[in-house]
């Protein structure tokens, strides 16, 4: 008998505050205020937002708890775009530190961003030296039981852009380690056909990131571009590793402008399709 899907749960990523850079100047309880008070159950918090509470994750969970938010993620980048051989090392320290800090929260992951292009040198050297980190990070992960996963982008330089690099990427790793985040939004910038790209990656799925695009590849807030947002769902539900996490993620010039207003727009939107 098939195992019934998993209960919908809508989270926030706070990149929407992260890419205001230092028109940001508040700090992590802040942004647990506003996301709370926007109606989301949980939050997927970047290594650039969670601020003072690095070292501290039972004082984060204190925090998260007061404002009745579960922890769903923890995203991690690094300055070496996971692409530099030099660099493997120290950012395996970081995963460590990452893993260690999401493992006090139950259910909840790390998710690495997409490998970028941080200096010349051969795409298949990138590819390797991508795969090598992300594998490696899965192992942690496996260590500490703690779920790990990519997170490919389009911003610039990506190595994680379009159908040929998810298929090199996830070729080079392995699927009991790492698993992927499919963000709508990037995949609409760099592939033709995204239920495709979904259906063909489907086991591999841990959580969901949600954004919207118009027909230019202009980020557009969700529901206003060319996302079919319920189809996603549907192939989303059906992944064998999905745990119910659809977190939205807005980075429109409405959410530059004003972003509580505009995750609390979206956190409306997403009760039409009954989360």
């Amino acid at each position: 008998m098939a195992a019934s899907p998993p209960r919908l749960q809508l989270g926030c990523q706070t990149y929407t505050w992260e890419m205001l850079g230092d028109a940001y100047q508040d700090g992590p309880d802040t942004l647990l205020e506003m996301i709370a008070a926007a109606g989301y159950a949980g939050i997927e918090i970047t290594d650039r937002m969670i601020g003072h509470y690095r070292d501290c994750p039972q004082a984060f969970a204190t925090a998260l708890a007061q404002h009745g938010l579960s922890l769903v993620s923890y995203a991690v980048g690094s300055d070496s775009g996971f692409t530099e051989p030099a660099l493997l090392q120290a950012d395996l320290k970081a995963a460590e530190h990452a893993i260690a800090f999401a493992g006090r929260f139950a259910g909840a992951l790390v998710s690495f961003g997409s490998a970028t292009v941080m200096s010349p040198g051969a795409r298949d050297d990138k590819f390797a030296a991508a795969a090598s980190f992300y594998n490696a990070a899965g192992e942690l992960g496996r260590k500490a039981g703690v779920g790990v996963a990519l997170h490919p982008s389009s911003h610039h330089n990506t190595l994680l852009f379009d159908r040929a690099d998810y298929d090199a990427v996830f070729a080079r790793t392995d699927p009991a380690l790492i698993g992927w985040v499919p963000d709508t939004g990037h995949i609409l910038r760099g592939h033709k056909d995204m239920p495709d790209v979904l259906r063909s990656y489907q086991d591999r799925i841990r959580y969901l990131h949600l954004k919207d695009v118009d027909a230019k590849g202009d980020w557009a807030m969700l529901g206003k571009g060319v996302c079919d947002i319920q189809a996603v769902i549907d192939i989303a539900r059906t992944a064998p590793n999905f745990n119910g996490w659809v977190v939205v993620e807005e980075e429109s010039e409405t959410a530059a402008g004003n972003p509580a207003a505009a995750v609390k727009i979206n956190r409306e939107q997403m009760r039409d399709f009954g989360i």
